[in-house]
């Protein structure tokens, strides 16, 4: 079981996370049979049909399936709110990037699928993009309306087929996004699989499947890998982190605390993003401990489908109970805890917990959380305590730091060990569209997003031509000089012969 999701009779027993009741209709786990079926047909359609397209006709098509999003919408928000408890401003948020996708940012897909010319006067190479076969996406629980496209809409536009197994925390979501976008591409290009682990590992240890890409665990990234290594597929993989954010004293204290708590509890804390470790300037401590506690008192938790509710429940039981033992531990070993809200007490409601006084060797310092807890800690200052403390860790994924100086922070940034960094701001959010997601350590492997992790999905490939030697004949073109060269074409044909015609004959 992955989060606690049981397969009952063949079928998956999805759990609403606010109410605790089973949610009809009930979704069939796929068989072993329906997964051979669906990767044979994957491969069939990739080979004959779908890389037979040309990329602007894809790309064509690809804007037309993630269109059909827009018919859906609403079906899409309100599933994942129930699937996963995300407060419905988020879930519109997560559909609507995900409608949006169908402009700019498949042009932008399109244009690092294309074919790339290299010349230097002397021979030409085009570089070509070639498709891999049959992709699997493995599609995360926390936005499975979002990490769907952003994995599965490259793999097709560079000519794949793509198989996608959602989470068995949210099938229902990943069957109405998938089911939408398919109905626009040919058959057998994409198809949806349903079910846990098992099916997963049937899928990433065929033969006749070419590449995996995964957002998930780092630990289920690692069985990936071994898997994929037997046969040396290709595989992309975004993991878990443990992301710091470093506050020195001359930082804008008021947007640094706002952002800490909107960061550390959006989506209940549940984003492989999240600021987990925050280090704020020993100098700035009470103040700035003051300035988090009061925001986080702001926050309202609740049923995420009524308004002004700004936090639902944790997606399972299972997920709340990792984050309570980490909370228990930090207690035991000595955090303070500053402020603990209330939470319902039917579903899976954690509380807002703000602790204080954290060190190293806590869980909640060294282990991914997932969950709404704002982890406060403190370093003397020093842009070399500040690096250290962020670098320590297994993780890399993305980094946060506040200052106001910029050449500072540039410094600090460089030095900091993970796929991004956020000056001043939360990085996912304002980074520019052609940015790879990618994670260092053991927050991933490859990326996927912008130019390079578009390319990602599709190998290369390049044909070059060697140019002939050029040789200038200056003198009035006749038959008897044509014969002549013909006849040395014949024993060198590398010789291109550029013939200046009389000026009232045509070429």
């Amino acid at each position: 079981m992955v989060q606690g999701v049981e397969i009952k009779d063949g079928f998956i027993q999805n759990i609403n996370p606010t109410t605790g009741e089973l949610i009809t209709p009930l979704v069939p786990v796929s068989t072993p049979e329906q997964i051979a079926e669906a990767i044979t047909i994957a491969n069939r359609t990739q080979q004959t049909t779908w890389s037979a397209l040309p990329l602007p006709k894809r790309i064509e098509l690809l804007r037309e399936g993630v269109a059909n999003l827009e018919e859906v919408r609403e079906e899409l928000i309100a599933t994942i709110t129930m699937e996963m408890g995300k407060v419905t401003a988020e879930s519109t948020d997560e559909v609507d990037a995900a409608i949006g996708l169908k402009g700019k940012w498949l042009d932008m897909v399109q244009e690092a699928n294309e074919d790339e010319r290299l010349g230097d006067g002397t021979s030409e190479s085009v570089i070509v993009r070639d498709p891999l076969g049959v992709v699997v996406v493995i599609s995360p629980w926390n936005f499975p309306a979002g990490e769907i496209p952003l994995l599965a809409l490259p793999a097709l536009a560079a000519g794949n087929t793509v198989i996608v197994k959602p989470s068995e925390v949210t099938p229902l979501t990943g069957a109405l996004l998938t089911n939408a976008i398919s109905k626009a591409l040919p058959v057998g290009t994409l198809q949806l699989l349903q079910g846990d682990g098992v099916v997963g590992e049937q899928l990433v240890s065929s033969p006749d499947v070419h590449m995996v890409a995964m957002t998930g665990s780092s630990a289920t990234g690692k069985k990936i890998m071994e898997k994929c290594a037997k046969n040396l597929k290709r595989v992309v993989l975004e993991l878990g982190g443990k992301d710091p954010m470093i506050v020195f004293a001359d930082a804008d204290l008021d947007k640094a605390a706002n952002e800490a708590v909107l960061f550390s509890l959006s989506n209940a804390g549940q984003v492989c993003c999240a600021v987990e470790r925050i280090y704020v300037e020993e100098s700035i401590k009470p103040q700035f401990e003051q300035k988090v506690v009061d925001i986080a008192k702001s926050w309202k938790i609740g049923n995420p489908t009524e308004k002004g509710v700004n936090m639902g429940p944790m997606v399972t039981e299972m997920q709340r109970q990792k984050v309570r033992e980490q909370v228990a531990n930090a207690k035991e070993s000595g955090a303070k805890v500053l402020y603990e809200s209330d939470a319902p007490n039917k579903g899976n409601y954690q509380a807002i917990t703000v602790l204080s006084d954290l060190k190293q060797d806590m869980l909640i310092q060294t282990d991914e959380t997932f969950g709404p807890v704002v982890a406060l800690a403190t370093f003397d200052g020093s842009e070399e305590e500040a690096v250290r403390l962020a670098n320590d860790t297994e993780y890399g994924l993305a980094s946060y730091v506040y200052t106001g100086d910029l050449e500072k922070a540039g410094r600090v940034a460089r030095r900091i060990r993970s796929g991004q960094v956020g000056i001043n701001c939360y990085s996912i959010i304002k980074a520019q569209p052609k940015c790879p997601w990618i994670g260092h350590k053991q927050s991933g492997f490859g990326s996927h997003s912008g130019m390079d992790g578009f390319r990602s999905f599709s190998g290369t490939s390049f044909d070059t031509c060697k140019f002939s030697i050029l040789i200038n004949i200056c003198f009035r073109f006749d038959e008897s000089i044509l014969s002549h060269f013909s006849s040395l074409l014949k024993q060198s044909p590398n010789l291109l012969f550029l013939l200046p015609m009389h000026p009232r004959r045509l070429v």
